[in-house]
């Protein structure tokens, strides 16, 4: 494969950590044909970068574009006009099975309804992407143990989805997409199907990741999802119409302490006291 230098690399660049976006579009368009001639532009001139270790959330309402743009960050298609770098590799000009290769390398991803086998374990789940790699099955399932122990389930590698709470479903669904390495996690709608107590658990994984380095873009509709990124993106009509950095971004990690730790009762030990 062909890898042409991504923009940002120039000038002399290359020892800066911020040289080498992992994302990097250039106006990039998606215009979907429908009935042979209806044009429907679902993408318009984007353009922007994402940088190793940042954390990215991507909104905008239904039918705005950021699906699409998951969709084509993602290499799960290919945009109309535009170019799109990904980790340093131009990929938007690449063959359906190059760019199944670059994707199985270079992206994780991380879906709202889990996508789990019902009858594999979580050890067996995690394991699958590797199973293309020609890896032994005592090497792929050695690597499964460890992302599996990285997100919190090292007790829980035989008990099959239906064994395993939402949140824990989810997170072999994250361990999953760490099994390779990715240079990039794309997670779309992560907690769409947890309640409010569980989203905060999976954010707090997230952001844990994020600053151990891991590089991630979130897609959601959810503004208090979007608050736990350093970064929102939105998106309006296939275009970006703001690009601003979270203030204040909430930390999962206090939250969930809070929810475990809630404070005493105003009283309550004088009350115990009388009682006894």
């Amino acid at each position: 494969m062909t890898v042409q230098r991504a923009p940002g690399s120039e000038d002399g660049q290359e020892g800066d950590a911020r040289a080498l976006p992992v994302i990097a579009v250039r106006e990039l368009t998606k215009v979907y044909i429908l009935g042979g001639k209806t044009r429907v532009p679902a993408l318009q001139g984007v353009s922007l970068e994402v940088y190793p270790g940042e954390f990215v959330a991507i909104m905008g309402p239904s039918g705005s574009g950021k699906s699409t743009f998951m969709n084509l960050v993602g290499c799960l298609d290919r945009p109309t006009q535009g170019e799109y770098w990904l980790a340093g590799n131009l990929v938007s000009r690449l063959s359906t099975d190059k760019l199944a290769s670059v994707r199985n390398r270079l992206v994780g991803f991380v879906f709202q309804g889990f996508n789990l086998l019902g009858r594999a374990t979580a050890l067996r789940n995690v394991a699958l992407p590797m199973v293309y790699a020609g890896l032994s099955r005592r090497e792929r399932e050695r690597r499964a143990r460890i992302v599996l122990q990285l997100v919190g389930l090292g007790d829980r590698v035989h008990h099959k989805p239906a064994e395993l709470s939402g949140g824990q479903q989810q997170r072999v669904a994250i361990a999953r997409a760490l099994i390779n390495g990715p240079a990039l996690l794309l997670a779309d709608e992560p907690t769409g199907n947890l309640d409010s107590h569980t989203s905060v658990e999976i954010m707090g994984v997230l952001q844990a990741l994020n600053e151990q380095g891991l590089t991630i873009v979130l897609v959601t509709h959810d503004p208090n999802i979007a608050q736990y990124a350093r970064r929102r993106v939105t998106f309006l009509d296939g275009r970006v119409v703001r690009d601003e950095p979270v203030l204040n971004p909430r930390s999962a990690l206090e939250e969930w302490n809070a929810l475990m730790n809630p404070p005493a009762i105003e009283g309550e030990g004088a009350a115990k006291e009388v009682n006894s």
